[in-house]
């Protein structure tokens, strides 16, 4: 701080930067702080503004003494004790408020006065009636929302469990399925000699059964079935199938001399029309006739 510098007038400060006393920055300025304990001053304020003329129970002024703790009392705390210490001075403001209430209640015990509220007491409300409504409505549209999230959250997690549901049930009837086809695959091939279709168990029948059924025109298969068990031999001999055999070779039913022979007028004519060729000299007599 400057000592020269005693006001904050602009001008000043001007001048004195430019004859150089002082510098450009902040100029902080150190106050000497006086602490003053005025007794006589507080004594007189308090004469002025007490209402000696009013009873007590209109003024409910009360001066007294810190009550102080079972600690303090055995340790023989004494007023003006340690009052630099933030933490106890306000621990004897707590203490002072403490013992001026006791004080006030006994007082107003001796002047009949009660000072605890009845059960069945009503005070007015600082707010309006429709002021309430509208803070009752806005609590009950708050809830509502709430409710209606919950609804929704708990419906998506319902939905979401009734799909994973679905999946597996799925799943176990294409289990189910893959499990009866291979059953019917093995039955066909006779690596099992029964089967369970729809709670009824199918067995496998001995040959020589199925071959009297068979026999008996009871297992017949479709026209499908027959036409290839006669096209393919139905796992039989395909090697010389078609061999003549004494009976084929004495049996002449289907013998027609006109077509072995080619004794049909009609058709030999037509082949030899068809089939024969002018001689060498006829086809240069051609040829040359064309030339000319």
């Amino acid at each position: 701080m400057n000592p020269l510098i005693d006001s904050d007038s602009d001008e000043e400060i001007q001048e004195a930067l430019a004859a150089g006393t002082i510098k450009p920055g902040l100029v902080v300025e150190e106050q000497k702080r006086d602490f003053i304990n005025n007794r006589e001053g507080i004594k007189q304020k308090i004469k002025e503004f007490s209402l000696s003329n009013l009873r007590w129970i209109e003024r409910l002024d009360l001066s007294s003494k810190p009550a102080l703790s079972g600690e303090s009392a055995s340790n023989g705390q004494e007023e003006g004790q340690s009052e630099n210490d933030d933490f106890n001075r306000e621990m004897r403001f707590y203490q002072q408020a403490q013992a001026s209430v006791l004080l006030g209640l006994k007082k107003l015990a001796e002047l009949s006065v009660s000072t605890k509220r009845p059960e069945d007491y009503f005070a007015e409300m600082a707010k309006s009636d429709a002021h309430m409504k509208k803070v009752k409505s806005k609590l009950l549209e708050k809830k509502m929302s709430l409710e209606r999230s919950e609804k929704v959250k708990k419906m998506r997690e319902l939905r979401k469990y009734g799909k994973k549901v679905q999946q597996e049930v799925l799943q176990q009837r294409q289990k189910e399925k893959k499990a009866m086809l291979d059953s019917v695959k093995k039955f066909r091939k006779g690596q099992v000699d029964k089967i369970d279709i729809l709670d009824e168990t199918i067995e496998r029948q001995p040959k020589q059964k199925q071959a009297q059924q068979m026999k008996n025109g009871q297992f017949r298969p479709n026209k499908k079935r027959e036409f290839k068990n006669k096209k393919f031999g139905f796992g039989g001999q395909k090697k010389r199938s078609k061999y003549n055999t004494a009976e084929s070779a004495a049996d002449v039913s289907e013998f027609s001399a006109k077509k072995a022979h080619g004794k049909n007028p009609v058709n030999s004519s037509k082949m030899k029309s068809k089939n024969k060729r002018p001689g060498k000299a006829r086809r240069n007599n051609m040829r040359n006739r064309g030339k000319k």
